[in-house]
């Protein structure tokens, strides 16, 4: 069985305050029971405020990771502005360490780019940082191009990759190649935790999938998430939606 991380949980003794944020969130203080991970990919969803993010950044850090994002050598910072959680929660891991990994944050991309650029304008005894990521500058791509580029050429087999709104700068048709690329990169015995909006890649087959809301987090099925829901109530019949959230207003 692949998967290098089984399970999360909240140090109750590290924990400030049940009553203080993050802690007052639903889903953290769900923690307190040992969240299970699966071995291959474990989704997140709910809705703006639920804390994905908040969960999904501590994870990434508990993990060794830059709270802004990147690999575990990356280590700059714009703005302090994430949780302690990370000093509350403890990763069950599996014995076994991956090879590469990655923290992808989509709102923090563009300041990993260009740390990227800095780092490579002062110099080292190996190649440029940038020749793993493609070799072409990632300010020199659109978001969504950059976005691939960083899954084709940085992402490998063996690895840990904890990613949060990946989708947010991709088409559906490159939401497509990205659910591709998960799927051969697990076939390659890596393991992915993503926190997303996306019903294509939610439909990733055999993932464990967790909705977070004021009742905490709990297992779903992929046409039972809020996500699929809408979207494709919406597809079935917008001109009802549209009825709906535009209050009859008529095509001029």
């Amino acid at each position: 069985m692949t998967g290098f991380i089984s399970a999360v949980r909240l140090r109750a003794e590290r924990a400030a305050s049940n009553t203080a944020y993050p802690f007052s969130i639903p889903a953290v203080a769900a923690l307190a029971k040992e969240l299970p991970l699966h071995p291959k990919a474990t989704f997140f969803v709910g809705e703006n405020g639920s804390g994905k993010s908040t969960l999904m950044e501590a994870i990434a850090v508990a993990s060794g990771f830059n709270a802004e994002g990147g690999s575990r050598n990356f280590n700059f910072g714009t703005r302090a502005s994430h949780s302690e959680l990370h000093h509350a929660v403890r990763l069950v891991r599996r014995g076994k360490r991956p090879r590469t990994g990655f923290f992808l944050r989509a709102e923090s991309y563009f300041n990993l780019a260009t740390n990227i650029e800095e780092l490579d304008e002062e110099g080292g005894l190996g190649p440029p940082i940038i020749d793993s990521y493609g070799g072409r500058s990632l300010h020199e791509q659109s978001h969504g191009e950059s976005f691939l580029a960083l899954l084709q050429h940085r992402f490998g087999s063996h690895g840990l990759y904890i990613l949060d709104e990946p989708e947010a700068a991709l088409s559906p048709r490159r939401q497509l190649a990205v659910l591709a690329r998960i799927h051969r990169l697990i076939e390659q015995e890596s393991q992915f935790i993503i926190a997303t909006h996306s019903p294509i890649l939610l439909s990733l087959p055999g993932a464990t999938i967790y909705e977070l809301s004021e009742h905490g987090i709990q297992t779903v099925a992929y046409e039972e998430t809020e996500t699929f829901k809408v979207t494709k109530g919406f597809l079935d019949d917008p001109s009802t939606f549209l009825e709906l959230l535009l209050g009859g207003t008529s095509k001029s």
